[in-house]
């Protein structure tokens, strides 16, 4: 090898680097998003619209939540709020869901080992039952106009399939949502 070639072996060599390092700073930065991903399913956060919040499922309590409306997803919503909503499925939101015992046994006990780990109170210290009275949720929809809650094709706030478009698989990505004109 001549002195000649050095120098341009030293700059392929010094470029190849910075390339490498690019790239590990590329995947490594995946990686970050992905702790911090797990760090929020950890704490309940999934309804923050950024990933999935089906990452568990019960065949019954998909079957009967879906009998009248979308199965929520349980971490949208803490343990205590779901124990206060199954607790009053003799009138839930004015309809009779009513379960039999062994049916409650199966749902209540999922909806309260995958609930959010926040704390949602009402001013008078009692559970949140509507997930669309929750701080996250508004704080999220916040930018929603009047108009759009009013329209026939979304109806209301609770009709999260009206824009979400996957939020049946627990997507609530701001990728999938189309807001109906």
């Amino acid at each position: 090898m001549t002195l000649r070639k050095k120098p341009f072996l030293l700059a392929l060599v010094l470029t190849s680097l910075i390339g490498l390092g690019t790239t590990l700073q590329v995947v490594m930065g995946d990686d970050d998003e992905d702790e911090e991903h797990e760090g929020r399913e950890r704490m309940g956060e999934y309804h923050e619209g950024r990933s999935s919040l089906m990452k568990v499922s019960n065949e019954t309590w998909k079957t009967e939540c879906s009998a009248c409306h979308m199965a929520y997803p349980p971490g949208m919503l803490p343990a205590e709020s779901w124990k206060a909503m199954m607790n009053k499925l003799g009138d839930h939101f004015g309809t009779d869901a009513s379960l039999d015992a062994d049916t409650m046994k199966e749902i209540l006990p999922f909806l309260e080992q995958n609930a959010s780990q926040r704390r949602v109170e009402t001013k008078q210290g009692e559970p949140v039952l509507r997930i669309t009275e929750t701080t996250w949720f508004k704080r999220e929809h916040d930018e929603i106009s009047q108009a759009t809650w009013k329209n026939p094709k979304v109806k209301s706030a609770s009709n999260c399939m009206a824009c979400h478009t996957q939020a049946d698989k627990g997507n609530f990505d701001e990728d999938a949502v189309r807001i109906p004109r």
